[in-house]
Order: structure tokens, then C-alpha cells, then sequence
């Protein structure tokens, strides 16, 4: 069988700029930072007392209030973003065969705030013996925001989580591309939730040194490529992208935002948390990716770079860029939106992608906030535009998204502009 095109269809996010996709999109493009002091519990005596959380999220705008009490925040999350999504792609699912519509999602820890909550409980009440609530599981488990989001619309196609640290939700999206290019589905809802901004969350990063402890300044934290970079910035929420295959869109005439043209995927196979210092795997994924595309290295126009902030990982990931793309490099666009949304760990591939497919729709590439002229590294070449502090126009015909995780995990995607 030919493989089949496939194609973006419907949006949505719950993030820590907005809990809509057109909030979000406006504050990324604005360079409006989502980083605050951490409200979920009393953060006084950590390293870290900021996060970049989501902000007046009501999960019964989106859930039967039944229901928000048997799952996780990250589902909550998921839900409202799939919700979205399916809405702005205009799919009626009593008109598609729903054996073929399937959900594949992302989510690098799952439900750590319902065990968290759990194990507290019963540290403090063993004299009763071991109670848990009936809904332990169903809110722990990673692979309950695919099952819910089935179950509402009666989508019995392929349905499973992807669990690849902070790639999760890259790699969710590649399965959905490959699912529908095969043959095996029509339409996937694809995408990735997280919600780690919790005592065990912050604490077990502060203790390996990978958060910003930048607490004076949470807004200024999250500053990638800039030299003073001292870690990420925790996030929060999810993002959903509806993918469906190109004739089935056409056909039912929905609005097509881009085309997923290409992936890759890699392991650099050096480091449980370190990356490659020379940015082996991140070269070697971007390179799978525009070859799988069919493409050449200058036919893209911007990167959205994992960019965390931290000072390994920086370094690594432009020196891949530079000695992959060559003299291209200092042509193309390059930058993190991390530095506004803050690193949403198993979703971050997901919101990314969608930022991504924004920019090749809109034609704006969103910017790389918190760097000054003084602050930098030089290990990194600045002859590259790395789009600090202002977002800059231009057509984008071609983009990447690039998202890596603990374990050497990496995950590229090639976005295409669909012409007409």
C-alpha cells in the first residue's frame, strides 16, 4: 500500500498561557511569560518556588463533574484539550467510521498527584489499615486520558499511551502519523498532558539540579541559549492535534492547517539524563526526519528546538543544528518556546508541535524570550537566529519540532505548508 498523506486538522491546549488555543498562540507570539510562584501546594522550603502552572482551568466545562473525581489533573487537562481539538476540526463522528478514528496520547508520569495524594494518606492513617480510594488506579495510570477521550466519542480505533519521558508526546504523534500513512485509521487524536507540579515533581528535579532556582525572577527564568541559563522551568496542561488522512479531509472539506511531511526518531545511547555533548542523536533525528520528508536541509525555514534552558542541553542541540544544516543554518529560524510555556515534561512535545504548526499557518515565528545582548554563552554561535525577544514574520514552508528525554530519547517532525 502507497503510503498516505497526512495532515493536521483541529487544535487544542490547555496551557499555562491560556486555556484556549488562541490565548495561548497570542501570548507565545507576544513573548508573554506563563512562570509564576507555585500555588498548587506551599513550595516555602524548596530550591524552586515557581512553575509555569495552567490558570483558572475548570474541569466541568469539559467533564461530567462524576467523572473529573475518577481521574487525574493531567486527564483533566487532556480531556479539555482533546475537546477543543475535535470541535475546531469539525468532525461529526456520526458521520466517519468510528473504527477508524483512534486516540493515541502522550504523558511522561501520569497520574503522580492522586499517588502522591494516596501514599501521604496512608503514611498518616496506617493504624486503620492500608484504605485507597477506589479510583487510585484509574487516576495513576499514564493511558486513562486516551481511554477517556475514546469512550466520550465512541472512537474504537487504535488507543494507547506513549511513555518516553519528556518525548512522550512527540513520539504520540509519530505513532497517530504512522497509524493513518499505513492504512490502519483515518483520523487519530493525538497528543500529550502533563501535571507534575507537585511536592514530589519539584522536589525530585531540584534534587538531580535540572529546575531554575531563579526565584526572584520566575518570569526572566526560563532563558535558553542565554549563558546564564540555570535550568527549566516546570510547566503544566496539554495540547491535542487532530490528524487525518489528506483525501478524508478533503472530502468532508475541513480546514487544513499543515502536513506532517516527515519523522524521526533516535536514542543518543550515552546518558540517563545527560544529552550527546556534541548533539549526536538531535543531528541524527532532524536528519531522518527531512529524509523521510524527501526533503533537503534548506528547505526548512524554522526550528521549534527542545530549548529547555539547561546548560548541557542547550549547547548540545545548536551544535547539532550548526553541523547538520551547515551554512543554512544562519538562514533558517531558529527558537524555544519553552522560554514562555516552561518545559510541560510529557506534553511539551505536543504543545510544541502544535506552536509549531501555528507558525507555518500564520507565518510568525514565535520568539526565544529573556536573553540579552551581555548573556552570552560561547559555546553557541549567534550568528544563528535564535528570534530572542521578538517574534518575527516570515513564510514558513517547512518547520521541525524537536523534542528530546531523559533516557537519550529523540523524536523530530517535519511540518509542511499545504499550498491552496
Amino acid at each position: 500500500m502507497k503510503n498516505r498523506r497526512v495532515v493536521v486538522t483541529g487544535l487544542g491546549t490547555v496551557s499555562p498561557l491560556g486555556n484556549d488555543v488562541p490565548t495561548t498562540w497570542d501570548n507565545a507570539v507576544k513573548g508573554v511569560s506563563g512562570a509564576g510562584p507555585i500555588t498548587h501546594f506551599d513550595a516555602y522550603l524548596f530550591k524552586t518556588q515557581f512553575a509555569c502552572e495552567v490558570k483558572g482551568f475548570d474541569p466541568t466545562a469539559s467533564m461530567d463533574r462524576r467523572d473529573v473525581r475518577k481521574v487525574d489533573v493531567d486527564t483533566h487537562y487532556g480531556v479539555a484539550s482533546a475537546v477543543e481539538a475535535i470541535n475546531d476540526s469539525g468532525l461529526d463522528f456520526e458521520k466517519v467510521d468510528c473504527n477508524r478514528v483512534g486516540v493515541i496520547y502522550g504523558e511522561g508520569i501520569g497520574g503522580i498527584n492522586a499517588l502522591e495524594d494516596e501514599i501521604r494518606s496512608y503514611s498518616l492513617n496506617q493504624e486503620n489499615g492500608p484504605r485507597f480510594s477506589p479510583f487510585l488506579i484509574t487516576k495513576m495510570i499514564s493511558d486513562m486520558t486516551a481511554g477517556i477521550i475514546s469512550i466520550r466519542y465512541g472512537l474504537k480505533g487504535p488507543n494507547y499511551v506513549t511513555t518516553s519521558a519528556c518525548a512522550s508526546s512527540s513520539n504520540a504523534i509519530i505513532d497517530a502519523y504512522d497509524q493513518i500513512r499505513l492504512g490502519r485509521a483515518d483520523v487519530i487524536v493525538a497528543g500529550g498532558a502533563e501535571a507534575a507540579i507537585c511536592p514530589s515533581g519539584v522536589g525530585g528535579f531540584n534534587a538531580m539540579h535540572a529546575l531554575s532556582t531563579r526565584n526572584d525572577d520566575a518570569k526572566g527564568a526560563s532563558r535558553p541559549f542565554s549563558k546564564s541559563r540555570d535550568g527549566f522551568v516546570i510547566g503544566e496542561g496539554a495540547a491535542t492535534l487532530v490528524l487525518e488522512e489528506y483525501e478524508h479531509a478533503v472530502a468532508r472539506g475541513a480546514r487544513i492547517y499543515a502536513e506532517i511531511a516527515g519523522t524521526g526518531l533516535t536514542a543518543d545511547a550515552y546518558h540517563i539524563t545527560a544529552p550527546h555533548p556534541e548533539g549526536e542523536g538531535a543531528y541524527r533525528v532532524m536528519q531522518a526526519a527531512i529524509e523521510e520528508a524527501g526533503l533537503q536541509l534548506n528547505d526548512v525555514d524554522y526550528i521549534n528546538v527542545h530549548g529547555t534552558s539547561t546548560y548541557a542541553g542547550d549547547i548540545a542541540e545548536a551544535k547539532a543544528i550548526k553541523n547538520l544544516f551547515g551554512e543554512h543554518a544562519y538562514e533558517l529560524n531558529i527558537s524555544s518556546t519553552k522560554s514562555v510555556t516552561g518545559h510541560l515534561l510529557g506534553a511539551a512535545g505536543a504543545l510544541e508541535a502544535l506552536l509549531t504548526v501555528l507558525a507555518v499557518k500564520n507565518g510568525i515565528v514565535p520568539p526565544t524570550i529573556n536573553h540579552a545582548a551581555d548573556d552570552e554563552d560561547p559555546e553557541i554561535d549567534y550568528k544563528m537566529n535564535f528570534t530572542f525577544n521578538q517574534a518575527q514574520e516570515r513564510e514558513i514552508k517547512v518547520a521541525l519540532s524537536n523534542t528530546f528525554g531523559f533516557g537519550g530519547h529523540n523524536a523530530s517532525i517535519v511540518f509542511k505548508k499545504v499550498e491552496g
